[in-house]
């Protein structure tokens, strides 16, 4: 994926943002408690018909649940599709959606975890989205430190972050494009139209509840391919939800062996990922990662430049 990435349109005031359940079933009150903080802001807000629906383990059958994606990105109205939540699911619904002209009119996706397979389709046609916190978190309030990221990046901002450094970390700076998300999701579309994970690319993975071998496993499955040799950078988000096992006390150390043998940049500890501090990123966009001797990594995003 060598093409130029297109940002979407910054929002203005009085634009749509749709929400709809593309995954698992989100619980309605979520949903109803993040519209008046969105509207707060200025922008409409449209529920899509299956958003808080139940089918089996999902919001709706396949069907339902394209046709709320179907009908968002083809709506000139809208300009942000913010997901409810995760799960699984979104794979059902990639080849129809990598069938529609969503690169005609770009807009925002906004979501993590499961959606990390939404973000791989946007990446696949060029287009900028937003690996971020979803409606239960957005019921906290606008004055919440990542919602007003998220906010100011719907706007048209970038953002830079400084964090606390980690005893393994790798002291270096690089500049390129940033990709990643849930590294099991992603994982499963390499070799695949939506596969994100390229060489000579900053990549970012946070997990959750995926034992210290199976993360170990993708990780080799990296290696082998050549892609983590050839990376510019690494940031290791949060692994919440595991156990130790026989051969690793944590998640961290086995990907600092995994990584030892490469000269790149590498910050842990960065707060993306399931847990309460979860840092907008913009997924495709240029940034600098620096990891200081001071003890602090900076992650600073380049400029947007909005179609």
């Amino acid at each position: 994926m060598s093409q130029k990435i297109v940002f979407p349109k910054p929002l203005k005031e009085g634009d749509t943002i749709a929400i709809l359940s593309p995954a698992g079933i989100i619980k309605p009150e979520h949903v109803q408690n993040s519209i008046p903080v969105l509207e707060a802001q200025g922008w409409k807000v449209k529920v899509m018909p299956h958003t808080l629906g139940k089918w089996g383990n999902y919001s709706g059958t396949p069907e339902d649940r394209l046709a709320d994606l179907e009908e968002a990105f083809l709506d000139p109205e809208v300009r942000v599709i913010l997901c409810s939540r995760g799960g699984y699911g979104v794979v059902h619904l990639m080849d129809s959606l990598n069938r529609l002209p969503i690169e005609k009119d770009p807009k925002w996706v906004v979501g993590y975890s499961d959606i990390s397979a939404l973000h791989a389709l946007m990446a696949s046609k060029g287009i900028a989205s937003i690996h971020a916190s979803m409606t239960s978190h957005i019921s906290k309030g606008a004055e919440d430190e990542d919602n007003k990221v998220l906010f100011e990046i719907l706007r048209g901002q970038a953002p830079a972050f400084t964090f606390e450094g980690h005893q393994y970390n790798r002291l270096g700076q690089c500049s390129g494009k940033i990709i990643g998300g849930n590294v099991a999701v992603i994982a499963e579309l390499i070799n695949t139209p939506y596969d994100i994970i390229e060489e000579d690319t900053i990549l970012f993975i946070e997990d959750v509840s995926e034992p210290i071998y199976k993360i170990e496993r993708i990780m080799y499955q990296l290696r082998l391919s050549g892609v983590l040799p050839r990376l510019r950078g690494l940031i290791v988000g949060q692994f919440t939800e595991y156990s130790a096992d026989s051969n690793y006390k944590n998640m961290e150390s086995m990907i600092y062996d995994m990584v030892k043998p490469y000269h790149y940049p590498v910050a842990f500890n960065v707060p993306i990922g399931h847990v309460s501090h979860n840092i907008p990123v913009i997924e495709s966009a240029q940034v600098t990662l620096k990891v200081t001797d001071a003890g602090k990594t900076h992650l600073i995003f380049w400029p947007i430049n909005s179609k």
